[in-house]
């Protein structure tokens, strides 16, 4: 595409969209990643599977749910189940993706979404906590971050590890207890897609979104990133992805 057709939070669900392949299971969190599992719904995974914390299996994402409980996570669904089926079924090794965020992140993908500050009461600001954060992170196969990139958020240490990534290096989640091969996949962020390195579990550069630069990424990283000889370049949504999103996935604009 030519000039830029598209904003920001529409750039983050179309790249976080083609995170998921067809023919798998994915844990849906309420916002972007309800728009981003839709989408890849619709443009390239007919056969994809949403579980929903509340119980929802397999619906279809027709017009996206607005929270994790609502009827739409039902919709056509293969089952109506409960928090504690849905979770079981992470820990026995049958979900294969899940989406968090959370206030912060470190190079092993550690997530905070608890506190802000040095202790853990009284902390300096309260966040909503773990949710199915845990669960999610702890558990299924491949995680995916979606974070606004700032350097206060991608930081040294975590202030508290509400869902453990790497925790501190290799071996640590499986000393841990943690299924072995599971943890942080992607983090989608709004600068930048990035991995983690299969050697020392810390974040890598993979690409630069549309009009950023591998600098800019570097200058609002709060921890040296690990950057590659190549970086790629994301690409921008396409007409097809935009008209889904715009038409069929979000027509509201509630969340876009």
């Amino acid at each position: 595409m030519g000039e830029q057709t598209y904003n920001l939070t529409e750039l983050l669900i179309c790249v976080a969209a083609r995170q998921i392949p067809d023919n798998v299971t994915v844990f849906v969190g309420t916002g972007i990643p309800m728009l981003a599992a839709s989408l890849a719904q619709k443009m390239h995974a007919p056969n994809l599977m949403p579980i929903f914390e509340f119980g929802g299996v397999g619906a279809r994402l027709e017009i996206p749910p607005r929270a994790v409980g609502g009827s739409r996570t039902f919709y056509k669904a293969i089952g109506a189940y409960g928090i504690c089926e849905v979770l079981e079924t992470a820990c026995r090794g049958f979900v294969d993706y899940g989406f968090i965020g959370g206030a912060q992140i470190d190079p092993y993908g550690n997530v905070n979404s608890t506190i802000i500050g040095p202790q853990y009461y009284p902390p300096k600001i309260r966040l909503p906590g773990s949710g199915g954060g845990n669960d999610v992170g702890s558990l299924v196969w491949r995680t995916i971050i979606l974070m606004r990139h700032e350097k206060r958020r991608f930081v040294p240490k975590v202030d508290f590890v509400t869902t453990p990534g790497y925790i501190d290096g290799p071996g640590a989640r499986e000393a841990a207890g943690l299924p072995r091969g599971s943890g942080p996949y992607r983090v989608v962020s709004t600068l930048a897609l990035l991995d983690f390195d299969e050697e020392t579990k810390r974040m890598r550069l993979l690409a630069t979104h549309p009009g950023v630069t591998v600098d800019q990424v570097i200058e609002n990283t709060g921890f040296e990133l690990i950057i590659p000889d190549e970086v790629g370049v994301n690409e921008p949504p396409t007409e097809e992805e935009l008209r889904i999103l715009r038409e069929e996935v979000d027509p509201e604009r509630f969340y876009i």
